[in-house]
């Protein structure tokens, strides 16, 4: 991510806000700041157009977009008259008002949810940098949303069967990262992946994992791991990745020793949000492989069923 990306992320990050429910919401006006609006009367044009999309989308407007009005305080101008000269008026300014006087004024403010940030940003000025940074941010944010949505719908096997192939993927571009950085050999290669395993168990190996868990030879440890397990390896996954990319590590011994700093940081967090630990999480009686087939049966009932209907 470029500097300027960091930084315009970072500041729909710091005007974003969570009510009494744990939704994210976003003040217009603040907004409008962030997206380089001067003028609330032209932002307030881009607002009519991502209603007008809001409610074209089959959506509730009132939903998305709830006007809150808000009290704020202005100076008190000096009052002008006007004396005629010979065809001509004349304005002087008289009232003199005392200094720091104000009155208050009502203003009106949206409510924006994550939703309606979205298509304010698809109906900005497309000449502005920071509306392209804003679609990248708030497209981002809401398919980040929506899966969130979809994986809590899901029983405990079904977010088993989602975690695992991310992980095959992730495992994947980890394991090409690991290869760049001069993990060749397949020794090397199980060192690596046993550092990682190490710094998130708390110094357990694989092998370790894998006798605790009462596993057959044959039989993975990722495919018996109950959805939290498989998330915290997924994270640690994808962050040793990120890192060995990112910082260009080279060398076996310096892969090794950033993914068992990574295992290691995973581990820690866990233990700072008070979350079980990953040696303590219960092991799931089906394996993957189980679940996976059991689904695939069900999905072909299903098929046979809409077939003969």
């Amino acid at each position: 991510m470029s500097n300027l990306k960091a930084k315009e992320y970072l500041g729909f990050e710091q005007t974003k806000r969570t009510d009494e429910n744990g939704n994210e919401y976003w003040f217009a006006r603040e907004l409008a700041t962030v997206l380089e609006y001067s003028k609330w009367e032209n932002f307030k044009k881009v607002i009519d157009r991502a209603m007008l999309a809001c409610r074209n989308s089959g959506f509730n407007v009132a939903d998305h977009f709830p006007d809150v009005w808000k009290t704020v305080k202005m100076p008190i101008k000096p009052k002008k008259i006007g004396f005629p000269e010979v065809g001509k008026t004349k304005n002087i300014e008289i009232g003199f008002p005392e200094v720091g006087k104000t009155k208050t004024k009502s203003i009106i403010d949206y409510k924006l949810s994550r939703y309606a940030c979205y298509l304010i940003v698809q109906n900005g000025d497309p000449r502005k940098e920071i509306i392209a940074i804003g679609q990248t941010y708030f497209a981002i944010q809401t398919r980040r949303q929506e899966v969130a949505d979809y994986f809590n719908q899901l029983d405990e096997d079904n977010k088993r069967l989602v975690i695992r192939g991310d992980i095959k993927q992730w495992n994947q571009m980890l394991a090409e990262a690991a290869h760049n950085a001069g993990v060749i050999s397949d020794e090397e290669f199980a060192q690596f992946q046993n550092a990682g395993y190490m710094g998130l168990y708390g110094g357990e190996t694989v092998q370790d994992i894998h006798t605790r868990k009462r596993l057959a030879p044959k039989q993975k440890i990722l495919d018996f791991m109950n959805s939290q397990e498989l998330i915290a390896n997924l994270f640690r996954i994808s962050l040793a990745e990120e890192k060995i990319r990112n910082e260009k590590i080279q060398g076996t011994s310096e892969a090794t020793i950033a993914h068992n700093q990574v295992g290691q940081e995973v581990r820690e967090t866990i233990k700072r949000v008070g979350g079980v630990l990953p040696e303590n999480q219960p092991t799931p009686n089906k394996s993957i492989e189980e679940v996976q087939r059991e689904q695939l049966k069900k999905l072909k009932s299903q098929k046979k069923l809409m077939l003969d209907e």
